[in-house]
């Protein structure tokens, strides 16, 4: 595949979230000088952030299998002790408390897998949030006088009309810092979306409770996961500045809300529901695997970086 046909992606994630990035905005970087100084840089930078992407999506796969593990073993100990009542326990039916044990035994693993599953779900969550904040940092802005021999870069401008894109020039052979930009957007609101799912899963699952606790203790999808989880969903758009409530998840692109309403009141206590549910968290619906390989080999083309 050659590098300069690929297609730009939608330009919809940099615009709205972004806000160095304009097509409009001028530039200081109109000189020689100082664009050999920004050129260099920027390709260290903008290799580093596509490492950082690269070893995210690694971490994000790690913790969605760990998420996977929990939740099975999580369902598995719900159903066993909701059905154990009726179980014929053979000559152990005389045994003095051998029901209730067995259903305090189960009790427990549902809380230890409860407390696995959420650690998984909150690496996740932070898993996107570095996503998001590398696909923030591929500008970069001349710091100190313009035409100054120093080279140093930050987060911000310094100068006035310093749009932290050398003007729109090549960074290495075709691609201009705004299609690095595009591109990783396209990546990262992928995982974003998916997120969003994972957390409606992982909010059904972990209100899952044994027979006798009652359903008062149902999670709500407005109420937090674990201290600090909305501060740092704000960092992936999934949560507002007022913390209520998360945004709710999309099955590629559409609005799910009044469907999992649906299925949540209706079926949460059904084995063939909750197998559902598994599936739906070893599919990763909202991540194209695909697009994704196709990504990472136009920026190893381009840029000349190796993923391993």
């Amino acid at each position: 595949m050659a590098a300069p046909a690929t297609p730009l992606p939608s330009s919809k994630g940099v615009e709205s979230q972004n806000p160095n990035c304009s097509s409009n905005s001028p530039s200081m970087f109109l000189s020689p000088s100082p664009l050999r100084l920004w050129r260099p840089a920027t390709q260290r930078n903008v290799r580093n952030q596509w490492l950082k992407l690269f070893s995210s999506k690694i971490q994000w796969a790690s913790a969605m299998s760990e998420g996977r593990s929990h939740a099975t073993s999580l369902v598995n100990a719900y159903l066993n002790h909701r059905f154990i009542s009726s179980v014929n326990l053979g000559a152990a039916n005389d045994m003095p408390e051998i029901r209730e044990k067995a259903c305090q035994k189960l009790a427990h693993k549902q809380e230890t897998y409860r407390n696995y599953l959420l650690s998984s779900y909150k690496n996740m969550v932070l898993t996107v949030a570095e996503l998001v904040k590398s696909a923030h940092s591929f500008r970069c802005f001349l710091k100190g006088p313009v035409a100054g021999p120093l080279s140093q870069f930050g987060d911000s401008p310094e100068h006035e009309n310093d749009s932290g894109d050398g003007g729109g020039v090549s960074v290495f052979t075709f691609f201009s810092i705004s299609h690095f930009e595009n591109l990783a957007w396209e990546l990262v609101e992928m995982f974003v979306s998916e997120l969003s799912l994972k957390r409606f899963l992982v909010v059904e699952f972990l209100s899952l409770r044994c027979e006798g606790e009652g359903r008062g203790n149902k999670i709500k999808w407005s109420d937090e996961l674990y201290i600090g989880e909305f501060d740092e969903l704000k960092i992936s758009g999934l949560c507002t500045e007022n913390n209520i409530p998360p945004l709710f998840p999309q099955l590629r692109g559409q609005l799910v809300q009044s469907e999992l309403h649906a299925f949540e009141e209706y079926h949460l206590m059904s084995s063939d529901v909750l197998q559902v549910y598994l599936m739906a968290w070893i599919s990763d619906v909202n991540i194209n695997v695909n697009r994704i390989k196709e990504i990472f080999s136009i920026i190893e083309e381009e840029a000349s970086i190796k993923f391993s």
